[in-house]
């Protein structure tokens, strides 16, 4: 596992936190070279100096996803600095919490955005770098994108969305040698639950889940560290991932029952 991305020029958006950040430290410390993307210029400065204190090799560039200029100039900061790109993580994402009768539309335009355009405007510019190495693409995913998640249509939507489009640029790029992997992460105790969008924008604030029983950034990132280094198409995570998948071919229609009345029992659940 030490010498899976050694010397492999990683770009990471969404890497300011959580398991971007989680993502920077581990694959710096295996040799890559890491280019860190996120809207918070000052912490990924402490990062990227943070890593290079430590001996790793670390650039990071203010990106917002939504915005394709940004993305241009994150992929073309990793180049200029390291000469390529080997691995692009798209792990920039939104979520959200509210039934789709009280929800705001701006709020699912938002998380189309970030979720699903931010990855498609990465993978843009970072395509053609990707196909002369022959590298991997990562989709940061969730179950919520294996099987709707009520209270988060806007974020299922934008993980489907998601699957869909790397699904057919693994397709397309079938004689070209590019890797494209769907991880799925469980719940992950990260900065994103508190950021979830409610049904007029604003931030919850709070998870109403238990951080205790939560996958944490760290065990993400080896996780999709080992699951680039085996070229997984689809990486899932923990027992209710595999589960989902599993169930979802045989007994939608339970599923659909056990996904409502987990939802229902979150403190505070939209559902009735």
């Amino acid at each position: 596992m030490k010498n899976t991305l050694e010397n492999k020029v990683v770009v990471i958006t969404g890497a300011s936190s959580g398991i971007g950040e989680a993502m920077a430290f581990l694959y710096a410390a295996q040799g890559a070279c890491v280019v860190l993307g996120a809207r918070s210029t000052e912490k990924l400065q402490l990062i990227a100096g943070d890593i290079r204190a430590k001996g790793g090799r670390a650039v990071c560039c203010r990106v917002d996803v939504t915005d394709p200029a940004e993305c241009r100039e994150l992929i073309e900061t990793a180049v200029r600095t390291f000469g390529g790109v080997d691995v692009l993580i798209c792990n920039a994402g939104i979520s959200m919490r509210a039934l789709f009768d009280d929800v705001e539309l701006d709020v699912l335009h938002r998380l189309m955005d970030v979720n699903f355009w931010g990855t498609v405007n990465c993978c843009k510019y970072a395509l053609p770098y990707l196909q002369a190495s022959r590298g991997s693409i990562v989709g940061i995913s969730s179950v919520a994108g294996l099987h709707g998640l009520p209270g988060r249509t806007g974020y299922s939507a934008s993980k489907y969305a998601m699957t869909g489009f790397l699904e057919t640029l693994r397709i397309e790029n079938l004689k070209k040698g590019l890797h494209v992997m769907i991880a799925c992460p469980g719940f992950t105790a990260s900065n994103v639950r508190f950021a979830a969008l409610t049904a007029d924008g604003t931030q919850q604030g709070e998870t109403p889940r238990d951080e205790a029983k939560m996958m944490t950034p760290e065990q993400v990132a080896r996780i999709v560290a080992r699951g680039i280094r085996r070229r997984k198409r689809l990486c899932l995570m923990e027992a209710e991932g595999r589960a989902t998948h599993f169930v979802k071919k045989f007994a939608p229609a339970f599923l659909d029952r056990m996904f409502y009345m987990v939802m229902a029992r979150e403190p505070d659940s939209p559902l009735k």
